[in-house]
């Protein structure tokens, strides 16, 4: 049975659209994964209305055994438990057999980050005199000052920036907005960067964007991987390093400043605190010494 068969199909589709606030792509991916399932039910005779708790564990047991890794085995269980919560809201069920059903557990991994030296180095590689580099080094000031996802950046808007307040309007996933601090050195680059931007006829359908190509048309996320990629070999750096590097290292060194957790949540845009936590590191060092200071063994 596909989902591009079966009749909820439509209906799931807007949910996760208008209801869970979820992109094209995303959508697209819970449906691929579905589609596992679906074809693990056709070939065990199961009706997907009728499948039990054992059903599903059995087809679990089945994407290990493929040997596809914990973490694809846990983004499918998300998937399916999404559909099966989806089948109860609008009464196809009488009962959500995933209630119990358990994802596998996967350790945090740390992310790479770069140093201020680092950051700084890479931003001294760029030759403001040419227009594309100014652009190119704005992007760079832009992402590390905001710690923006390279999707939110692409599609900034000259409206999104209130150079007076310092801040930006950020609209981030499933379209929701949020406003960040903008550090006074991105919005001087920004400002230097728009003076040289009017000599690039705009396309119309993106006239009101900020970072265009050189076709007035806005820039694509593999285009701003390339900007990185370029400008860190320039400076030297071996670190496989991507526009969410900035972001890991925004949250990082606000961190390591002493910023509070739940305000640099609310900078990313996180929805959930555990999600920040992933973002950010406490190296030993500080640990240690937040240990001495406040303990009271030590005092």
């Amino acid at each position: 049975m596909d989902l591009r068969e079966n009749e909820f199909q439509g209906k799931y589709r807007t949910y996760l659209s208008f209801e869970k606030g979820l992109s094209l792509s995303t959508i697209d991916a819970y449906q691929r994964d579905l589609d596992k399932m679906f074809l693990f039910f056709e070939k065990e005779k199961i009706s997907p209305c009728k499948a039990t708790y054992n059903d599903l564990q059995q087809f679990v047991a089945q994407l290990f055994d493929s040997g596809i890794t914990a973490r694809s085995v846990a983004r499918v269980v998300s998937g399916v438990k999404s559909f099966y919560r989806f089948l109860l809201i609008n009464k196809c069920i009488a009962a959500d057999p995933t209630e119990l059903l358990e994802a596998p557990r996967i350790g945090m991994k740390l992310p790479d980050v770069l140093s201020v030296n680092e950051i700084d180095a890479i931003l001294s590689t760029f030759d403001l005199s040419v227009q594309l580099e100014r652009r190119d080094h704005t992007i760079l000031e832009t992402l590390y000052s905001c710690g923006l996802r390279v999707s939110e950046l692409v599609n900034l808007k000259i409206s999104d920036i209130h150079f007076k307040e310092k801040y930006i309007k950020v609209t981030g996933k499933g379209s929701k907005q949020r406003f960040v601090p903008i550090s006074d050195r991105a919005l001087k680059e920004i400002r230097n960067y728009l003076k040289e931007k009017k000599k690039v006829e705009p396309d119309k359908a993106y006239s009101q964007h900020i970072f265009l190509n050189n076709r007035g048309r806005a820039l694509t996320r593999v285009r701003v991987f390339q900007i990185i990629k370029k400008h860190a070999e320039k400076a030297g750096i071996t670190k496989t390093i991507s526009p969410h590097t900035f972001r890991h290292s925004f949250a990082t060194h606000l961190l390591d400043g002493g910023a509070n957790l739940r305000a640099i949540q609310a900078m990313l845009g996180h929805e959930k605190i555990t999600t920040t936590e992933i973002y950010t590191h406490i190296d030993m060092r500080r640990l240690r010494r937040e240990i001495i200071e406040h303990h009271p063994r030590n005092k």
